[in-house]
């Protein structure tokens, strides 16, 4: 089974979407039940789901629960759940900063030490980050907080492929450029982005099931435009 996270919108609903199109199994996490309901009605007999706030540790503990007392497997994981915050770094408050941290690095810190006892021997991570976080990429003002998390997120990426070598667990990272989005919007309101869900999605789903043979704790720009 492959789990996504964010899986109630967007990129991660996609994802989730085309999994199971291609005979796989999911997992599908996001905070909302109710969109979490509608992708299990579209392909009920493939997709799981499970209501998990990935900032709470009850929460997540919940998870592990549930996947222990299905005793699932993953052979997957696909960490897409992420937030967004578009200011000068003039207005930028410690909480911002310590949100953009929390959701988009600790989220995935937290899974992974939730989860790594339920994955499988040569199971592939892939977390999703951005170009913004992409070293030599270009920058935009109003997304330093953001575009810095998932630097972070970048290099936590390449440091978990060797701490799972053992393992034989990969890890890598996508670093998307414009995808139509809410986050898109939220970062360049009225961009008309060249790709939307359904497009990445296919690439990311193909990614997590087949890229872990050609390589591990690699760090792929995958743009057409930036943004």
């Amino acid at each position: 089974m492959i789990l996504v996270t964010g899986a109630s919108r967007g990129i991660g609903y996609a994802t989730s979407v085309s999994l199971a199109k291609k005979k796989e199994r999911v997992l599908a996490l996001a905070r909302s039940s109710d969109a979490l309901e509608k992708l299990q009605n579209e392909h009920s007999r493939r997709i799981h789901i499970q209501t998990c706030d990935l900032m709470n540790l009850a929460s997540v503990q919940l998870l592990v629960d549930y996947i222990r007392e299905h005793r699932i497997q993953l052979t997957g994981v696909v960490h897409n759940a992420g937030a967004l915050i578009n200011k000068p770094f003039s207005e930028l408050t410690d909480d911002d900063w310590m949100h953009m941290w929390n959701a988009n690095v600790m989220t995935a810190v937290r899974l992974v030490r939730a989860v790594l006892p339920f994955m499988t021997k040569k199971s592939h991570i892939v977390t999703i980050g951005s170009m913004g976080g992409f070293q030599g990429s270009a920058k935009f003002p109003g997304l330093l907080a953001y575009s810095t998390s998932k630097g972070a997120l970048s290099t936590w990426t390449e440091c978990m492929a060797k701490e799972l070598e053992k393992e034989n667990i990969s890890v890598n990272c996508l670093c998307l450029g414009a995808v139509q989005t809410e986050m898109l919007n939220l970062a360049f309101p009225g961009l008309k982005a060249p790709l939307k869900p359904d497009d990445i999605a296919e690439f990311i789903s193909d990614f997590v099931i087949n890229g872990h043979r050609f390589m591990n704790g690699k760090i792929l720009p995958v743009a057409l435009s930036n943004p």
